[in-house]
């Protein structure tokens, strides 16, 4: 399921061995390299100096929330080299300047997307300057439009209306299913065949 980065903040964190909320999401931490969410960070009164959560202790996102196993699962930053090496960077995409290769400004990431099983961010949300917000307030590119991330600013690959063109012919898949679009039954109520003979 994609989800937004904003969405995700407040989510609460379960422990399916207590039952109970262990805490809440306060920052994902994001790898520059391969844009995707490596940890989280956690807030709550039984969170100390362990309050990374790595994705791989996800056991599942539903309804409620995130679910890890136990309280344990939680580290301190020091305990994971390759997370301690990516919160060094002090690396978040939002914020960020969005730049063509050729120096055009299409503004500042505002939010993104990812999806919930692999946290792979997908798209990033574009704030547009106020002079192009009239026509378009924002602007959402894919992840294979990306050419470069710097620690100031997204370049990408193509110019704005080659980026708005590809994300219009883009092909959506809902997650959910429309109940006005269920097939009919291809047979007859019982009453109605007997009514026809």
């Amino acid at each position: 399921m994609l989800v937004t980065s904003s969405r995700f903040i407040g989510t609460a964190v379960y422990s399916l061995q207590t039952g109970a909320p262990i805490g809440t999401i306060s920052e994902p931490i994001v790898d520059p390299d391969k844009l995707k969410i490596v940890a989280f960070k956690l807030t709550g009164p039984l969170i100390r100096s362990a309050n990374i959560l790595d994705i791989n202790s996800i056991r599942e996102y539903s309804d409620i929330g995130l679910i890890v196993d136990s309280i344990e699962e939680l580290a301190a930053p020091e305990d994971i080299v390759k997370i301690e090496k990516i919160l060094s960077l002090n690396f978040q995409p939002i914020g960020l300047k969005v730049e063509t290769k050729k120096g055009s400004k299409l503004g500042k990431v505002q939010d993104y997307t990812f999806m919930s099983d692999d946290f792979i961010i997908q798209q990033i949300i574009v704030r547009r300057p106020v002079v192009k917000a009239f026509m378009d307030p924002e602007l959402t590119i894919h992840r294979r439009e990306i050419a470069e991330i710097t620690d100031y600013k997204i370049i990408v690959k193509d110019e704005e209306k080659t980026i708005k063109a590809r994300s219009a012919n883009e092909d959506f898949i809902p997650n959910f299913v429309n109940p006005f679009r269920t097939k009919e039954p291809d047979y007859a109520p019982a009453d109605a065949k007997e009514a026809g003979e």
